[in-house]
């Protein structure tokens, strides 16, 4: 059968999510957390490859197995294997045509910010800025929204046939001293969301205007000013599928 995990990770302590030669990563500590289950060399396929430092609140993976265990009790099975800093939130059943990686209809990631003096406590999971222009950076979230081709927010070393993403929609929120970006696309290049926020953040700093926002987009041709923020302020939120092929849906 196929098995459906919903994870969450503080990715502070590993090198991404895919295994790498010589790295601790996430994938690597649950498949061999399952293998002390089942004995079984399963190989997870995620959702996407988050990167290292980046964190996971909806993280969607799946595996094959043959093991008598019921769906909905890998959960906590899996999790009596794991580290503190990852944890199994779902496990059930799906179609065995369902992939967590090419099934994804929809995705949302977070970048988070904090405001004022830099605290050890906030500094995990989100960057620090002196100041941020709301207003300025709802206006070039605007540019943003929408099919483009987003080669420009692009990392190198990408393999992608295409780098055309649609970006359903940005969404930014203040809470105390966090403001979080949240990023909802049917698909992400490799530093995608990290170059939207740098986008954002470089609009608020006005170190680049809104008519070279619209440049880059359709040049495709980075300006210099706008770089990826780091890591540990991106989270992965929520990957959505198509619920009807879901077997299971007990927790």
């Amino acid at each position: 059968m196929r098995i459906k995990l919903t994870i969450e990770y503080d990715g502070t302590e590993y090198a991404g999510w895919q295994i790498q030669p010589n790295e601790i990563t996430v994938q690597q500590v649950i498949e061999t957390a399952i293998f002390k289950i089942t004995g079984e060399q399963v190989t997870l396929t995620a959702s996407g490859r988050t990167d290292a430092g980046v964190h996971a609140k909806g993280q969607v993976a799946h595996f094959d197995t043959n093991a008598n265990i019921s769906p909905d009790r890998f959960k906590n099975a899996i999790n009596s294997k794991l580290p503190n800093d990852i944890r199994i939130l779902k496990s059930e059943e799906v179609d065995g045509e369902f992939s967590a990686r090419y099934s994804a209809k929809k995705k949302t990631y977070e970048y988070r910010f904090y405001i004022g003096e830099k605290s050890p406590l906030k500094e995990r999971y989100a960057l620090n800025a002196e100041y941020l222009d709301i207003k300025s950076m709802k206006k070039c979230a605007k540019k943003i929204v929408g099919e483009h081709d987003f080669k420009c927010f692009c990392s190198s070393g990408s393999s992608v046939k295409t780098t055309v993403r649609t970006v359903y929609s940005i969404k930014i929120n203040r809470d105390g001293d966090f403001i979080s970006v949240f990023v909802t696309g049917n698909g992400f290049l490799y530093n995608m969301v990290r170059y939207i926020a740098g986008t954002l953040k470089a609009v608020s700093d006005k170190k680049i205007s809104l008519k070279e926002v619209e440049e880059m987009l359709f040049s495709g041709v980075r300006l210099n000013a706008v770089t990826p923020l780091s890591a540990k302020g991106l989270t992965l939120k929520k990957v959505e599928y198509d619920k009807k092929q879901i077997k299971n849906d007990k927790k």
